[in-house]
């Protein structure tokens, strides 16, 4: 139960209602505890005092001639019945269970209760309508076949009541004081506590729109620090995504920006005056393979695009790597043919054991496809000397490894460039090739993506020419 609640939820009024809220309930409940404790010690010394007139008047019980009497003084009795506040009574009974002096309508022991000797006791009971406390003890006689005398004395409990409650005036009064200094305190504690919190609140709202670095964890306090860190991940997966963005934007423009100014070209020469019909073919045959790089430009970058911006967030299936590679195999095929390629695949069969892991399909058979398309462009080939591009599926149950290998029998990579390739938009020189120079970063971003890794050797080591071999291992463990 919160005493102060709210709309909207307030961590500084959160810990304030949990801090007050067992403060200002336990408070009446002390109230309570103390009158309680208060009546118990006020009552202390009055019973005593009781206990001390019983003693005193049983000294005064004596046997003269075999008859039991009680002699009191006249100031004694005067003394014993004088109080400003309470009225006290007493009781004498004899050996007979006479009458021998006091008030006569004072209540006595219970009938079940036997007599007893040295000492003093005392119960609560109730005469003329008021409540009172009695003291009364038995004093043996010595008297053969007679009863021990009663002695009682009793007092009501106004004085008791007056102690008590001054007791707690004594005790709760200071606490009207402290309770609201102690609220005081624990709001400027609270405060003072999540300082660090208003400060951190302070340096987020003074950092400028481009400013993604980490928040500084070492400033705040303990129990916030897994909060940043939370923080401090979004904003590194954010800078990720804005630095992903951008070099896709400056990407795109870079690489579209040769085909559109062939496309403005021969869009130029063919609306020039005098153009022949054989020159205007030419240029539309141009304007068209423009378009066409244009176009698969813009599908390597979206495909990269897509391959960097899925991240957590991909979705994954169980997947049949053998299946995924002859599907993608057969679509390779027809322009492996227009250059007289032998593109085949061997390796596991689909539907073999070990070759299912978990992936993206689509994913998966871009990795491939670009895979194949960089080992068709980049294989010389012709219907006398045919070009060799072979896919293969590898499993290794022992070691819980799946193995894709694309391999050709092209000029190969030379060993100080086989790390430049995977950046985007690198091209080996002098190949003669045209292409984005995306095919290979794609691949190795998707493979990342799959918690895989990439590597690159020769095909025929120590022949010409030595051929490439793309080697990518899935941990299926």
């Amino acid at each position: 139960m919160k005493l102060f609640p709210r709309e909207q939820r307030s961590l500084f009024g959160e810990i304030l209602d949990w801090m007050l809220t067992p403060l200002l309930l336990l408070w009446p409940i002390s109230l309570v505890l103390t009158w309680l404790v208060a009546q118990d010690v006020a009552g202390k010394p009055f019973d005593r005092a009781l206990q001390f007139n019983v003693n005193e008047l049983a000294h005064l019980v004596g046997v003269k001639n075999g008859e039991v009497q009680f002699n009191l003084p006249l100031p004694a009795r005067e003394l014993l019945r004088a109080d400003e506040s309470d009225t006290v009574f007493y009781l004498v009974l004899g050996a007979r269970g006479e009458y021998l002096s006091g008030e006569r309508g004072l209540p006595l022991p219970p009938d079940d209760e036997a007599p007893f000797f040295g000492e003093v006791r005392i119960r609560d009971g109730e005469h003329n309508g008021d409540k009172i406390k009695i003291a009364y003890a038995w004093v043996n006689l010595s008297l053969p076949q007679s009863r021990p005398a009663l002695i009682q004395v009793a007092e009501t409990l106004d004085k008791r009541s007056v102690l008590a409650t001054e007791i707690v005036k004594g005790v709760m009064l200071p606490q009207f004081v402290i309770l609201p200094l102690a609220v005081l305190l624990v709001w400027l504690g609270l405060a003072y506590a999540i300082k660090p919190l208003n400060q951190l609140e302070e340096r987020i709202r003074a950092r400028k729109p481009e400013d993604l670095s980490p928040l500084d964890e070492r400033s705040i306090p303990l129990e916030v620090a897994p909060l940043v860190a939370s923080v401090n991940d979004l904003l590194q997966r954010l800078e990720n995504s804005i630095r992903h963005q951008k070099r896709f934007l400056a990407d795109a423009a870079h690489q579209l920006k040769t085909p559109l100014a062939g496309l403005r070209m021969q869009a130029d020469l063919a609306q020039r005056q005098g153009a022949s019909a054989d020159e205007l073919k030419h240029s539309l045959r141009q304007i068209g393979s423009a378009s066409m790089r244009a176009t698969h430009t813009v599908n390597q970058l979206l495909a990269l695009a897509r391959a960097e911006g899925s991240g957590s967030a991909m979705t994954r299936e169980v997947c049949d790597l053998a299946q995924l590679t002859v599907d993608v195999v057969q679509d390779c095929l027809p322009r492996a043919l227009d250059k007289a390629i032998d593109l085949g695949f061997e390796g596991a069969q689909p539907g073999s054991a070990g070759l299912r892991m978990e992936g993206n399909p689509t994913l998966l058979r871009e990795m491939i496809r670009n895979l194949l398309d960089n080992a068709i462009n980049y294989t010389p080939s012709s219907a006398l000397q045919p070009g060799v591009v072979t896919a293969r599926v590898l499993v290794d149950p022992f070691g819980k490894v799946l193995m894709l290998q694309v391999e050709d029998s092209g000029p190969g990579i030379a060993v100080s460039e086989r790390e430049l390739v995977f950046k985007p938009f690198y091209r080996t020189l002098g190949s003669g090739v045209e292409g984005s120079g995306l095919g290979l970063p794609i691949v190795l971003e998707i493979a990342l993506l799959h918690h895989a890794t990439v590597s690159l050797e020769e095909a025929h080591a120590g022949h010409q020419p030595p051929g490439a071999r793309f080697t990518i291992r899935f941990d299926t463990g």
